[in-house]
């Protein structure tokens, strides 16, 4: 009898011992990202939008490429020339693979960007980046489906208002399937690092 408890026990551990070594194993295998891992979200799924040239875009024109796709405004100060500067230096990190990485700015203040600032604005950061303009109608619904805030704060004329908006920004993998979330200065490095990953298909 003492026998066969101290098997039973010794094969319970064995095999308690192989399931935390296979559960480990999918640990490992699992990206492990910089950004915040939102895989199979429910939101940020996409958009419809005109861009600089007047041009429909959708999610879908940028297969193949990892897109990183940040809200905000021409006039921003600091938070979005950051944000699209990292988009840029990432791209140059990743060498010849930067072209696989497509940096999209949507406006939270079509009132003002207009087609040719936003045109502008968007070559200072390189020639491929995308700019879309949503429509009045438009913004209430593009920045809740990514779950996006942003709200009008009156300055001392009717034109030197500012935008509040949320920060971060959202990487979609080749496929198009969201899976990122970008804390706003994250920096260049891991940006690059984690769409390497998307680009290997992970």
């Amino acid at each position: 009898m003492l026998q066969r408890r101290v098997f039973s026990r010794a094969a319970f551990a064995l095999g308690f011992a192989g399931a935390v070594w296979g559960l480990s194993g999918c640990a490992d295998d699992k990206p492990a990202f910089r950004a915040v891992d939102i895989t199979g979200a429910d939101y940020a799924q996409g958009w419809e939008l005109s861009d600089q040239d007047g041009q429909v875009r959708t999610l879908k024109d940028f297969a193949g490429k990892a897109v990183v796709v940040f809200f905000g405004y021409t006039q921003c100060p600091d938070v979005c020339p950051t944000a699209l500067q990292e988009m840029a230096q990432a791209k140059q990190l990743l060498g010849a693979d930067g072209a696989k990485l497509q940096g999209i700015f949507i406006t939270v203040d079509p009132e003002r960007d207009t087609p040719e600032l936003l045109k502008a604005y968007m070559a200072n950061f390189g020639p491929d980046f995308v700019a879309l303009r949503p429509t009045a109608e438009q913004l209430p619904k593009v920045t809740k489906d990514f779950k996006i805030y942003y709200k009008k704060v009156e300055g001392k004329t009717p034109t030197s208002y500012t935008m509040d908006h949320s920060a971060g920004s959202f990487t979609f993998d080749p496929q198009g399937r969201i899976r990122l979330y970008n804390r706003h200065a994250g920096g260049a490095e891991a940006l690059a690092a984690d769409v390497k990953i998307l680009l290997s298909g992970k």
